[in-house]
């Protein structure tokens, strides 16, 4: 995790449920930031966290932010395995610190963009927590190949929102349909949505937010305090 403290949206009145969002290459948690505070519930906070500074080999080495080192965005690329177990570890320590906070593992709902994307699944199916969902937006799945049954062991059942635009030219649409393919024979098939924007780039749009916005309202009900 970056030694950056993380770009926070505080809920307008008690938290009771917690969104942790991830992301892209190159980027930091405060554009997502604006954009939950775009799509806020009153009782949810939104924690966004910068990643790690880091020479990346698909931009030539160049150090950029970056949750792990990409080698190439092609489904059969080398994988930086050692980064993403790093980095996913990162994640379910500020998983760990919420639940130290007052929210419960279950009142916590994990997303992200593009490579924060990418991780916030390969979190979700890996980490003993049991979370609320994941929404994951124009990305893939990590180490796939590499992935077990046996390994996903608290989030079986866990709720799936997969959204990616289908003029993605960086992350191609085909990606995303391989991914939630995947998602579908390691998970339960009925809760996950994979929803489409027909002239979207690698990028977000307001009809993909609205839908965000909705799942997690559904995966994160307002509750009295007093029974979590």
């Amino acid at each position: 995790m970056s030694a950056l403290l993380p770009a926070i949206v505080p809920a307008a009145c008690r938290a009771t449920a917690a969104v942790i969002f991830l992301h892209g290459l190159g980027d930091t948690g405060h554009g997502w930031a604006e954009a939950m505070a775009g799509i806020r519930t009153p009782y949810i906070k939104y924690i966004c966290p910068h990643a790690p500074v880091m020479p990346v080999t698909l931009n030539m080495n160049m150090a950029m932010p970056s949750w792990f080192d990409i080698v190439s965005l092609h489904p059969h690329a080398e994988e930086d395995e050692t980064g993403i177990k790093r980095a996913a570890e990162s994640i379910k320590a500020l998983i760990d610190q919420e639940v130290k906070n007052g929210i419960p593992s279950h009142r916590i709902v994990l997303g992200g963009f593009s490579q924060g994307g990418a991780l916030s699944l390969y979190t979700a199916l890996t980490t003993h927590q049991k979370l609320a969902g994941v929404f994951a937006l124009s990305c893939w799945l990590p180490l796939r190949n590499s992935l077990s049954q046996s390994m996903i062991s608290r989030n079986k059942d866990i709720s799936v929102l997969q959204c990616h635009g289908e003029a993605d030219p960086l992350v191609p649409f085909i990606v995303g349909c391989l991914t939630v393919e995947k998602l579908k024979v390691m998970l339960n098939p009925s809760n996950i949505t994979f929803k489409t924007y027909s002239k979207m780039p690698h990028s977000a749009c307001l009809e993909e937010m609205m839908d965000i916005k909705q799942f997690i309202e559904k995966q994160l009900p307002k509750i009295n305090k007093s029974i979590i």
